[in-house]
């Protein structure tokens, strides 16, 4: 069963707009993974040293509580109009920021690599987002490249409980695609705070745990964060950018995608976080 579709519209975000969804439920693996516990207790300690006060009042949900879920929860998946198989291919992960960026990037990639996409509302700490993660790479190629992002869903999670899990998504996207180069994208800003989701202080807190994260993995960072700071004139409403936004967005992504993508870089070692 494919759970993931195409949608027309880039910029609208079924979370925002109560549009129909495809109400198919995932499917479980029967066995949980754990693999990658003990590399990921050793990265979470790290982590709480360099974080120990990040976070708020709201905590990851104990063994067997219901899982803290959105009105509405939505995966999206797109490829690149014409895919040829003697290119690479790049994948973004992210959400509807990813989403709306997605096209500039596949654009202006066009000819040196095919692009796809997977974008959901699942935030790191829900435990559904690895599931996701392996139901995508079950029928997905082999990709060169992975840019990705997380963390402007999931505000139910408090900042520790979203660090911890992190590791987990970085150890899935490596066994689900051994080889592929990541590149973190930075949470960017929201225009103006929302009590009850996203705040520029929570972002910044997941945005400095990330980066810890990334700079002991040795993954380069896209900061998109930094770069829609400079540019929040190009706002659509208080979380998503317009037409232009996106586009400058996606100039970056593609750039540092480009670079990552060179023979030079597939000859190093990780690229050094900007």
């Amino acid at each position: 069963m494919n759970i993931f579709e195409r949608h027309p519209d880039r910029n609208q975000d079924p979370q925002d707009s109560g549009s129909p969804l495809d109400k198919r439920a995932l499917h479980p693996r029967k066995t949980p993974d754990t693999r990658n516990s003990a590399h990921a207790w050793v990265l979470l300690t790290f982590l709480a040293a360099v974080y120990p006060n990040a976070g708020t009042s709201q905590s990851q949900p104990a063994a067997g509580a219901p899982i803290p879920k959105e009105k509405i929860e939505w995966t999206w998946s797109d490829h690149s109009d014409t895919l040829d198989p003697k290119l690479p291919n790049v994948l973004l992960v992210g959400d509807s920021i990813t989403r709306a960026y997605f096209p500039e990037v596949a654009k202006r990639l066009a000819g040196k690599a095919n692009v796809y996409l997977f974008s959901t509302s699942c935030s790191s700490g829900d435990p559904r987002l690895s599931e996701q993660l392996h139901l995508y790479f079950e029928t997905a190629p082999s990709f060169r490249v992975i840019h990705f992002n997380n963390g402007m869903h999931g505000w139910d999670y408090s900042e520790p409980a979203f660090t911890s899990a992190l590791p987990e998504m970085v150890s899935e996207l490596r066994k689900e695609s051994p080889g592929s180069r990541l590149i973190w994208a930075t949470i960017t800003p929201v225009r103006k705070d929302d009590s009850l989701g996203a705040t520029n202080a929570r972002i910044d807190a997941r945005n400095a745990a990330a980066l810890a994260l990334m700079k002991h993995e040795g993954i380069p960072i896209d900061d998109q964060h930094a770069l829609m700071e400079a540019h929040g004139d190009q706002h659509l409403d208080d979380v998503h950018f317009n037409d232009k936004g996106s586009e400058i967005e996606g100039d970056q992504a593609t750039a540092i995608i480009e670079t990552v993508l060179s023979p030079s870089a597939a000859l190093s070692k990780a690229l050094p976080p900007r």
